[in-house]
């Protein structure tokens, strides 16, 4: 739980409580006291481009839950980010580490990172891209015509997917 602070407001010269940001929203959040995640750290997002894991903002199309892969796409002109399908033409971008509702903005990282939002991996294994989100310890065969192949990573513990950018291949 994030601690508040008693701020004074500029505008009106009055003292109240502040919560701080846990998760940047990019330039709308700018100027705003950052504060730990529930892991105890800065969240990826509220740190300078270079250092760190990479990540993007993207709105969300569809409700996402944590540990998804995700595919960006233009939404009407919108950059837009939904869940990553190997049945439908969906390549996976990238991830979230949190839950998103559709239309907030999704912080997403890049496939090259690890994902720590996952459960039931086996360690050492090799995972592919699975239908709405998910991940599947066993690679498509040339009978799934018109689907996805893509390799996302391998495994280091029942939670954790080291990321590996893999080229999509459509069967």
């Amino acid at each position: 739980m994030v601690q508040k602070l008693t701020v004074r407001d500029d505008a009106t010269g009055l003292y109240g409580n502040y919560t701080p940001t846990v998760e940047s929203l990019g330039a709308a959040s700018a100027g705003k006291i950052p504060a730990l995640d529930d892991t105890g750290r800065h969240h990826v997002s509220t740190m300078p481009v270079g250092f760190g894991a990479d990540v993007y903002t993207a709105t969300a199309s569809e409700a996402l839950s944590a540990g998804d892969f995700v595919n960006s796409f233009s939404d009407s002109g919108v950059f837009s980010v939904r869940k990553a399908d190997n049945s439908n033409g969906r390549p996976a971008h990238g991830f979230v580490l949190t839950a998103y509702t559709a239309a907030t903005t999704a912080t997403v990282q890049l496939l090259g990172e690890t994902n720590t939002a996952l459960t039931g991996l086996t360690i050492g294994a090799t995972y592919h891209l699975g239908t709405a989100g998910g991940v599947i310890d066993t690679p498509l065969s040339n009978d799934d015509t018109g689907k996805i192949g893509q390799v996302l990573g391998f495994a280091t513990s029942a939670t954790e997917l080291i990321t590996q950018p893999g080229l999509p291949t459509v069967l």
